[in-house]
């Protein structure tokens, strides 16, 4: 059975105290709502629904740079979850699949758990999204029959025996499109909100004589965020799921809870990652890498055996061969670092392409930017680069040359050459002693208020 997402993103999210809507907070260097569509993703859905209100722009851009195929529809009033779906029937209007309902402040629902409410699918009219929880508190309970799904109930109105179910609702749901949008339309909104509840189409399909039923997960994968503080407890559970898969993938964390990774961290077994490494968005390691202390790494790709750090920073375009070497306080962007070519010390490295078994001395420069443009710096094979060397780019140096140390390379550099390009040094005697004593005198006026 083919499915369609459609995500409910309309919320303002007043307690987060922000201009930014809600679900574009980020949990792991992505948007909320981004973390609901890929989990979404695991169904490969032939339709993706955004339900947007406040800020509605700003949201359809972000689902949109995920899934250019994502449609954004508006939610101009809020009156209840139910209605909000209900925004989805237009898009949907003949649609014969199933319909899954997610929501765009739910960020951490893992795609198995939805691969289980589309099993479900095959055998009921109705799956609901339920969990364990561990204080209940005001959460609607879910009222079971064996594995039918007899109603939900909210906590205002459950009595003391239904308070006391601890299965509860997520809310989210799977049913098919044309019975979801019929349920939808039998839902009233006489309750205390005068809003229409999707909880209610449960109540509604049981006294039409359809089944439903109820799947688990663990509480955690349920957590909605609707404030600062929830937003950093959506964090630190994402994080802890992402640090125990990756020690369980064969990843060495010496001190894993310092480690913290991106949405979409690709990291290859056998992989040391020391203390206090950052991942952004974009970045795949392979097997075999060594990513020492105090790292960010972002949009970048490091291939096997290369060593990165300590305090490294790879930004995007950063591509590292085979056992290269990037050492402490080396910055690179947008450059190709070829197989066992070195940069070990206080270097930047910027729009460059770098040959195989080259060596970038302490302190090199690449001046790519000239105020309006940025430009390339090509360095061969086997190149040395000396110490303090400034490379104002575009610039060229062939296979096996060098730079003399503290030099300022403007000008191409053929094959084999020695480039030196700094002032000849002149020494002369005694001067160092006649300038101290000239300044200490002039120092000694000073103090003395003479001048």
């Amino acid at each position: 059975m083919t499915t369609a997402l459609i995500l409910l993103a309309a919320g303002k999210g007043t307690r987060m105290n922000s201009d930014l809507p809600k679900v574009l907070h980020h949990v792991a260097q992505a948007p909320m709502l981004v973390h609901a569509m890929r989990s979404g993703q695991a169904l490969a859905p032939d339709h993706t629904i955004i339900i947007a209100g406040h800020g509605a722009e700003k949201v359809s851009a972000a689902a949109q740079a995920f899934d250019a195929s994502a449609k954004v529809v508006l939610q101009t009033e809020q009156l209840g979850t139910a209605h909000a779906v209900a925004q989805a029937a237009p898009a949907l209007a003949d649609y014969a699949g199933d319909a899954l309902v997610l929501y765009g402040d739910t960020p951490l629902i893992q795609p198995e758990t939805l691969e289980k409410m589309a099993a479900a699918r095959a055998n009921h009219d109705v799956v609901v999204l339920g969990f364990e929880a561990a204080d209940p508190g005001r959460y609607g309970r879910l009222v079971m029959d064996g594995d039918s799904l007899e109603r939900i109930v909210e906590f205002k109105d459950a009595s003391e025996q239904e308070r006391a179910i601890r299965l509860c609702n997520s809310g989210v749901v799977m049913v098919s499109a044309p019975l979801l949008f019929d349920l939808i339309a039998a839902v009233g909104n006489d309750n205390a909100n005068a809003e229409y509840y999707l909880t209610d189409i449960i109540g509604i399909a049981r006294a039409r004589g359809l089944s439903a039923t109820a799947v688990t997960c663990d509480e955690s994968e349920t957590l909605g965020v609707n404030s600062r503080t929830e937003l950093a407890q959506a964090e630190a559970a994402f994080q802890a799921r992402a640090r125990a898969a990756a020690l369980e993938l064969g990843i060495t964390l010496p001190a894993p809870e310092t480690v913290h990774f991106a949405f979409d961290t690709h990291v290859g077994r056998d992989t040391v990652i020391d203390q206090n490494v950052v991942f952004g968005p974009g970045v795949t390691i392979e097997s075999g890498v060594h990513i020492r202390a105090f790292c960010h790494l972002e949009g970048c790709h490091v291939s096997r055996g290369a060593v990165v750090g300590p305090y490294a920073r790879l930004r995007p375009g950063a591509e590292l061969a085979e056992d290269t070497r990037v050492g402490n306080f080396v910055e690179i962007k947008n450059a190709v670092i070829g197989e066992g070519s070195k940069v070990n010390h206080l270097s930047y490295v910027g729009d460059a392409e770098i040959g195989t078994e080259s060596n970038i001395g302490a302190g090199t420069i690449t001046c790519n930017y000239d105020g309006v443009m940025k430009h390339q710096t090509r360095i061969g094979n086997r190149v040395f680069i000396g110490s303090n060397t400034m490379l104002v780019a575009p610039v060229s140096l062939g296979d096996e040359a060098m730079t003399a140390s503290g030099s300022v390379i403007t000008e191409d550099v053929d094959t084999g050459g020695l480039a030196i390009a700094r002032a000849r040094q002149t020494v002369k005697l005694g001067m160092a002693r006649k300038l101290m004593d000239m300044l200490k005198a002039k120092k000694a006026k000073r103090d003395k208020g003479v001048i």
